[in-house]
């Protein structure tokens, strides 16, 4: 495998900065921070065991715990409730903290974790998977299907992001984009096998709730060697970070041990999932912490004193974010929300900082890199829209006439006409809108894709990937858990409302310096990652009738779509049509460089500024119509720069029919594969997407390997 050279791999991590002089002659400053990370952790700890609905104080478990006089139920309460949380908090937070360290370490990349490399979901969609099997699955058997499911994950993002030739923006895209598409699909399991999956929805976002410390002390028996195994192995991952050649000379086989370490990291992140789910990004925040605090203390960067204050740092934060979800839900309500939900959003605004903090770019990844047109198609642009419209056109004729009953097309006349039957008038009534709205909401997020690839150069970029999706999603299920039954237009408020300030976000804390495209997709998925936490604590805390309906919308779903909320998707439509038919040079020019558009006379950030504007108005206007859809922005306009090229006067309309033909028969496959059931048709295109996605970073990685 190929890999950078430690330079790169030193100017890759913001945390590597060498230690300022002052500090080398004070050797009792390692010393420091572990005692300071131990009474973090002693304090969490003694607060933790205090919360609960039995008032008990620290006097009161001190003498729990020396064996005082008349204090059974004190003591009962605390050995059966609230001792095998800590200890749950404990176990996830010291393996997460040494697998997210030694993952950093392996790939040599500040941004690897069991989050941004799709572990996590990989171990939550292969033990759903189990479940709707209906295995019973002791705590061995649990812990291989987790494994299987991350270690999956894990190795096509580090093998198609490069691995330790991997940018960190490259491979935390690759990893989101994965971890969207896996989490599509367990949603789509979840909603399908509703009985054979239930509670799994909560424990997905991570939860420590306990029945006893059975489950704890069995994986701790079997998590506690490959921990042990990880931190003997510390002097080896140093000698990593010399780079390949460097460490072949000084007796290390890179490959085994590369592949070692990625195997054992996985394994032990797995096997905490198993008993609380996955907690988010504590594997990212605790070595980030510990590698900070690194750069000015010497003696720290040494991995056999980084694992374990990694660990520390992993429980310290598991413990205090769940204290904090506990103070302000109160005992009862906060047992039962994820603590995952909150180390997620800890974390999401650990990667902003991070994004804002650094130069991130996406070197390689640009459009203008990348084959685009078939001979035919650069020729005979025309004929190829022409053939896209008859693909669409007939996608749509057969989304009205399949479904849960065949409708004829002389049915389909008589309905136009006003002579149908009643039952006939019902079913078309409801049909038609469904395959219009799908229609419309292809359109949009296709064209909304397209433009962001453009003005961020970026191939694997989307809508989705940027969290303008999620955002517009948090914001329709705000409102639809307050209002329960709220008026359409209350909807699309909040959607478009989530939508204008994640854009506005995005190049608020991208824009330092000049907008950098690498740090707009770091805050993006950023942005995405909090909202989707926020979007699920939400759930989790409505009424179950309301959190059917919301997870339903969430999937994509055209169900009980009505004419009048289509003219939002119209009016964007329109907006954007006008808008790209002025400008559709300026994005030819936009999508090769930073320079030469100014050279050429382009205002490259009023550019930009317009058509992410023009995207999140798409955005918001498909998502609050039938809520967020995976890929159609990423596959529909790669689909059109295959086939016609990059010239956007021919690509942007060919995206535009490309993307409303995909939700539309995505739509009609999620109505009849499974009639009477339906799956929604976000989840359909996840379905294709996610395998598409995998064969474009492939492709784009084997071209950079000819380069």
């Amino acid at each position: 495998m190929t890999t950078a050279p430690p330079e790169t791999a030193r100017r890759a991590d913001p945390t590597s900065a060498e230690p300022a002089e002052g500090t080398r002659r004070r050797p009792w400053l390692p010393l420091l921070v572990t005692l300071v990370l131990l009474a973090w952790l002693s304090v969490a700890a003694a607060v933790h065991l205090t919360q609960g609905t039995a008032a008990l104080s620290v006097a009161d478990l001190w003498a729990v715990l020396t064996g005082g006089e008349s204090l059974d139920t004190a003591a009962a309460v605390v050995t059966a409730s609230r001792v095998p949380r800590l200890l749950a908090a404990v176990l996830v937070g010291c393996a997460l903290g040494i697998a997210g360290a030694s993952m950093q370490a392996v790939a040599r990349n500040p941004l690897a974790a069991p989050d941004t490399t799709g572990v996590n979901a990989g171990a939550h969609l292969a033990v759903t998977l189990a479940a709707v099997l209906g295995a019973q699955l002791g705590a061995v058997p649990s812990i291989a299907v987790a494994f299987c499911g991350g270690l999956a994950a894990a190795a096509v993002v580090m093998g198609l992001s490069g691995g330790g030739a991997a940018s960190p923006v490259r491979l935390v895209l690759a990893g989101s984009a994965i971890t969207l598409g896996l989490s599509s699909i367990t949603s789509a399991v979840l909603l399908l096998f509703p009985w054979e999956t239930q509670g799994l929805f909560a424990w997905g976002a991570g939860s420590l709730g306990q029945n006893g410390v059975g489950a704890v002390r069995g994986v701790l028996l079997f998590a506690l060697p490959v921990a042990l195994a990880l931190i003997l192995m510390a002097r080896r991952l140093d000698l990593l970070q010399l780079g390949d050649d460097a460490a072949r000379s000084l007796g290390v086989h890179v490959g085994r041990t590369r592949a070692a370490i990625v195997v054992l990291a996985v394994l032990l992140a797995t096997s905490v999932v198993t008993v609380t789910g996955p907690i988010g990004f504590v594997g990212l925040c605790a070595p980030l912490l510990v590698r900070l605090v690194a750069s000015r203390v010497p003696g720290l960067r040494r991995h056999r004193t980084l694992l374990p204050l990694a660990a520390l740092a992993g429980t310290a934060l598991v413990l205090t974010a769940d204290i904090a979800l506990r103070a302000t839900f109160g005992s009862v309500s906060g047992v039962t929300v994820p603590t995952g939900v909150v180390t997620s959003v800890i974390g999401a605004v650990a990667l902003i900082l991070l994004a804002t903090r650094t130069r991130s770019t996406l070197e390689p990844d640009t459009l203008i890199t990348m084959r685009g047109g078939t001979g035919f198609g650069r020729r005979h642009p025309g004929a190829v829209l022409a053939v896209a419209g008859a693909v669409l056109v007939g996608s749509v004729v057969a989304g009205v006439l399949l479904g849960d009953s065949t409708v004829l097309l002389g049915d389909l006349w008589n309905w136009a006409t006003g002579r149908a039957a009643l039952i006939l008038e019902i079913v078309l009534d409801s049909r038609v809108p469904r395959v219009l709205a799908a229609l419309l909401a292809g359109a949009c997020l296709g064209l909304a894709g397209a433009l962001v690839q453009t003005v961020t150069r970026n191939p694997l970029a989307d809508p989705g990937i940027l969290g303008v999706s999620s955002a517009g999603s948090l914001g329709a299920v705000i409102v639809i858990v307050a209002a329960g039954a709220p008026a359409f237009v209350l909807v699309l408020g909040g959607s478009l409302a989530g939508c204008a300030l994640a854009g506005l976000l995005i190049f608020a804390l991208s824009s330092r310096g000049g907008i950098n495209q690498g740090r707009m997709v770091l805050v993006g998925i950023a942005i995405w990652a909090g909202t989707s936490a926020v979007t699920t604590l939400l759930l989790v805390r409505t009424d179950p009738w309301n959190q059917n309906k919301a997870l339903t919308w969430l999937g994509g779903s055209t169900f009980g779509a009505r004419p009048v909320e289509l003219l939002p998707m119209v009016v964007a439509l329109l907006v954007a049509a006008v808008v790209v038919a002025r400008s559709h040079r300026d994005l030819d020019i936009v999508q090769i460089d930073d320079t030469t558009p100014r050279v050429l006379g382009v205002r490259l950030d009023a550019s930009r500024v317009t058509h992410v504007g023009l995207a999140v108005l798409l955005t918001g206007a498909a998502t609050s119509t039938i809520g967020p859809i995976a890929f159609v922005g990423l596959v529909a306009p790669h689909a059109a720069r295959i086939l016609v090229g990059k010239r956007h006067l021919h690509q942007l309309p060919l995206t535009v029919l490309l993307g409303a033909a995909l939700v539309v028969i995505a739509d009609v496959v999620g109505r009849t594969a499974l009639a009477p059931a339906q799956l929604p048709a976000g989840l359909t295109t996840a379905v294709v997407g996610t395998p598409y996605f995998l064969w474009l970073l492939w492709r784009m990685r084997a071209g950079r390997g000819r380069g």
